[in-house]
């Protein structure tokens, strides 16, 4: 959820500042930055490094064997990769390099261009990168849909293992990928024994040793299954075929350099285009993949903690990709692998996930591994010609085949873009990347707008009624057929439409009003519904302020009834006394006083011929704040509080009270006074509910049971996966989250949160009992012990709002208050009275304006004296003194739909003004972490 602004603690300096104050915990965010500036290793990089360098030797040989490429570009591709993209990458633990997804690329600009201008085209795409990156459209080349992303790599792949065979077969690649294919039968007819053999039992050990079962297969599987394929491939042809193709790497003297790219410049162009492009889609999705593996290694790790004082774990969280970066580092390390004769550089997957499964912590193992690889260039030519050609071949061709994930086959299934992933493959594959790439869009603009156009209409009968089905979107290009069925239904005949889609454009809506009032006209009836049945009424002069369109938090009050009309014969003027009520919140001035969207009161009447509510206001009774009144005889010394004095209402000097008046009566005594704040304080105060003459509207059970029913049918299926993950690893919330329980407080909607972000917890009041209280309440401190040194949360926010039916109560309190839990609990409220009263402390206040009222000042002042509550905590005194917790004010106004944040004072010198800050939609304050905040969508 978006952060808040910490108020003021004992160590609220940036120095002592929580690592993790964004207010979001995520398996891998970022450790706290390392003093001194030195570059630190740790004992399993350099092991992980050496891991990933007996990897990436044979595949950087074995790359540039497939590309027809001087074998020693690989091994500098593989250096510069590891050590330039290493340093100034975004991805600290991705290891870049020769890439698999270029290979088809690179190939074909070498057999078109040569190797010295491919070395030109490739800097030019390191350059296109770096401008990419400096513009940060990094997210942008992220928005391809992901069955053309898979299917231009599932193609390259593809590509990549016809043209291997040719090379374990003892032979030579074709120029494409359609030639490798047609010509193989040939090549079968004059294969040599020496030459498969040797690719065969490369491919059975890469294939078995990773399935090595027992503990000597997790021992034997710490050394790379392609090191010891090469190797015994490599060992087995020295005995067994020594006059076997093998690697040939030529002196470092006749090393060719990059020259001035010859060629058409419109060629060259779309050359540097495709090379950027796939070299960029690569390198960011195997930073996707690094990111979710290294979450997936450091939740395992917390999971084997015994518990929060188990000690510390065993290495810091690595920071979270920063794209933009990563897409400049690809830039540079392209820009200088191509003036050095390199080949081109890219994030790659299998090297990445070597790299975080050998237990690699930092960057340092990936520019370790380029060191290495740089030291063999030079020490170890003599045994890297040893290695066999069908030996790398087969590696490759392996590579290549995985590259066809059957996992993203059925995910692109379900979602039903096989079609668009067949194309994409299909392209690549017959006409090259960028155009297999160009047909996949292509593609998949052609499937969304079938979708879009697609609808179904059917028409059935039963029983005297005609039902009309239409399915899908309904646009212009399906009026003409629906205008033709809608005008063969009978003119008299009672007609249901049930429209089940979520789009409906100004003709198609034009052609149903058109249509059905014309059928009303000519005496038929016309009924529309929703996917599940439910009615849709849309009578100009019932349209209710809840029925917004954006229905999952919409009040549904307006749809239990079964006669609108009826409702003005049982509203009355007046509220019903012995009931918590929220009064209607004053509006900031400019705003109207229309009712907030979110309506939680009773449905108002319908409008009188002045326009005026027949109700007399807006205000309306909060149900899950009810209470019954108590007997007299229950009542005890109103002075029975936790501090000794008594729950009176109390105006700060020079504010006017304007809190309802009440009586020392005895029925003023038992019920709780200026508790009902939204009708007349005249008149009696008897009032016993005529339930016969309610409304008809459904009951509590069937509004429950229709919610979890929508719950099951729309939001179960996207939550399940994420939910199931939260079942497996536990809660990690971010946040501890107390507010009031006001019904028209949604924590998760205000916030933008989702399941496993917030530690909530409701009371009447949003109020936090000291924990050195006569009376205090040991849920709300359990809870607060529980999420501070359990779940181990960065921050606490106390979060108040508008018209709090519980603030409202404290005003209008009288001294003979009655021993209720209602009134019980309300006491630990009287110090924010005595707050506000106070001279010695500020006003809390929104910035730009003054309270609009007294109750307003009530619930800003609460939110400020409850953090003061809150710090008494010994938890919490204790983690603001390490540093490592945050605490936060929040008020949010619920006609205004408006959040505010309790900020520190700036230049005075008198620490908090008390003052809370608008939350603007598209510019949230952090004076920390702006870059976080403006991420997250604060």
């Amino acid at each position: 959820m978006p952060a808040c602004v910490p108020t003021r603690h004992d160590h609220s300096s940036r120095s002592s500042r929580s690592p993790r104050s964004s207010g979001i915990k995520r398996p891998h965010s970022p450790p706290p930055p390392h003093r001194g500036g030195r570059f630190r290793i740790a004992g399993t990089d350099v092991s992980a490094s050496i891991t990933v360098f007996l990897l990436a030797i044979p595949m950087s040989l074995g790359l540039a064997v497939a590309m027809d490429a001087p074998l020693e570009a690989g091994l500098i591709s593989a250096a510069v990769g590891g050590i330039v993209a290493g340093l100034l990458g975004g991805t600290p633990l991705q290891v870049s390099g020769p890439s698999a997804g270029l290979t088809l690329v690179t190939a074909e600009l070498i057999q078109v261009y040569g190797w010295r201008t491919t070395c030109a085209i490739t800097i030019g795409a390191g350059l296109l990168q770096i401008l990419l990156g400096s513009l940060r459209a990094a997210r942008s080349a992220l928005a391809v849909s992901p069955a053309i992303v898979h299917g231009t790599l599932a193609g390259i792949g593809v590509a990549i293992a016809l043209a291997q065979l040719h090379i374990v077969l003892g032979g030579s690649p074709e120029s494409s990928a359609v030639s490798n294919a047609l010509t193989l039968p040939a090549r079968l007819e004059q294969v040599v024994p020496a030459a498969p053999l040797i690719g065969g039992l490369t491919v059975v050990i890469l294939v078995l040793w990773p399935r090595i079962p027992g503990r000597p297969g997790r021992i034997m599987r710490r050394v790379p299954a392609a090191l010891v394929s090469v190797a015994v491939a490599t060992a087995v042809a020295a005995f067994a075929a020594p006059s076997i193709a093998r690697v040939d790497l030529p002196s470092w003297r006749s090393h060719t350099l990059p020259e001035m790219p010859q060629g058409p410049v419109l060629g060259l162009a779309t050359a540097v285009f495709t090379m950027m492009l796939v070299a960029s889609l690569e390198s960011l999705l195997a930073a996707i993949a690094v990111d979710k593996l290294a979450a997936d290694r450091n939740s395992e790790r917390s999971a084997d903690l015994p518990g929060p004082g188990s000690g510390p774990p065993a290495s810091l969280p690595v920071k979270r990709s920063d794209f933009d970066r990563e897409l400049r580092a690809q830039g540079i390390a392209n820009a200088v692998s191509g003036l050095l004769g390199g080949l081109a550089v890219s994030g790659g997957a299998v090297r990445s996930s070597a790299n975080v499964r050998a237990g690699a912590t930092s960057r340092a193992s990936t520019v370790l591994h380029g060191v290495w690889v740089l030291l063999a260039t030079g020490l170890l030519v003599t045994a890297l010609e040893w290695i066999p050609l069908a030996a790398l071949g087969a590696l490759v061709m392996v590579v290549g085949i995985q590259m066809v994930n059957f996992a993203h086959i059925r995910n692109v299934h379900r979602h039903r873009e096989f079609l668009v992933y067949g194309a994409t493959i299909s392209g690549v594959l017959l006409f090259g990347v960028l155009k297999g790439v160009a047909i996949g869009i292509a593609a998949a603009v052609a499937v969304a707008l079938h979708r879009l156009a697609r609808t179904r209409i059917t028409v059935t009968e039963q029983g005297g009624q005609h039902l009309v089905v239409v399915r899908g979107q309904l646009t212009f290009l399906a009026v003409p057929r629906l205008n033709r069925t809608l005008g063969q239904l009978p003119q008299d005949a009672d007609v249901l439409v049930e429209l089940d889609g979520f789009f409906i454009d100004h003709a198609a809506y034009e052609m149903i009003q058109d249509w059905s009032n014309a059928h009303a006209a000519h005496g038929g009836r016309v009924v529309f519904a929703g996917r599940s049945g439910g009615r849709i009424a849309e009578p100009p002069s019932a349209a209710h302020s809840c029925c917004r369109p954006w229905t999952p938090w919409r009040n549904h009050h307006c749809h239990d009834r079964s006669d609108p009309a009826g409702l003005s014969a049982s509203a009355g003027p007046t509220e019903p006394a012995g009931t918590i009520t929220d009064p209607a919140p004053t509006p900031a001035p400019g705003a109207t006083d229309s009712p907030a969207p979110l309506h939680s009161g009773p449905i108002p009447t319908p409008p009188t011929s002045d326009g005026t509510d027949s109700t007399g206001g807006t205000s309306g009774t909060d149900s899950t704040d009810s209470t019954d009144s108590t007997d007299s005889t229950d009542r005890t010394d109103a002075t029975d509080s936790t501090d000794g004095t008594a729950i009176t209402g109390a105006a700060p000097s020079g504010q006017p009270h304007t809190g309802t008046e009440h009586t020392g009566t005895q029925h003023a005594a038992t019920q709780p006074p200026a508790l009902s704040t939204g009708g007349s304080t005249g008149g009696s105060t008897d009032y016993t509910p005529d339930h016969d003459a309610a409304p008809a509207r459904r009951t509590g059970g069937q509004r429950l049971v229709s919610g979890l029913s929508a719950f099951q049918r729309d939001t179960a299926p996207l939550v399940r996966e994420e939910l199931a993950r939260l079942a497996r690893e536990g809660q990690r919330p971010s946040q501890l989250f107390i507010t009031c329980a006001d019904s028209r407080l949604v924590t998760s909607m205000i916030t933008a949160s989702g399941p496993g972000d917030l530690f909530t917890v409701r009371n009447i009041g949003n109020l936090v009992p000291p924990p050195h209280s006569e009376r205090g309440d040991d849920s709300v401190g359990a809870a607060i012990e529980y999420a501070v040194d359990v779940l181990g949360v960065d921050s606490i926010t106390v979060c108040g709002h508008s018209g709090c039916g519980a603030m409202n109560a404290l005003l209008g309190a009288g001294p003979d208050t009655p021993n209720t839990p209602l009134w019980r609990w309300l006491r630990h409220g009287v110090p924010s009275l005595k707050r506000m009263a106070s001279k010695r402390h500020a006003w809390a206040r929104i910035s730009g304006r003054l309270p609009a009222d007294e109750v307003e000042q009530l619930c800003l002042t609460n939110v400020v004296q409850q953090l003061d509550h809150l710090r008494a905590h010994r938890s919490v005194a204790r983690r603001l003194a390490e540093g490592t917790l945050q605490l936060h004010g929040m008020y949010f106004h619920v006609a205004e739909a408006q959040s505010y944040l309790l900020t520190e004072g700036i230049g005075a010198g008198h620490g908090i003004d008390e003052v809370f800050d608008r939350v603007g939609p598209s510019a949230p304050y952090d004076p920390y972490e702006p870059a976080e905040l403006a991420r997250t969508g604060a």
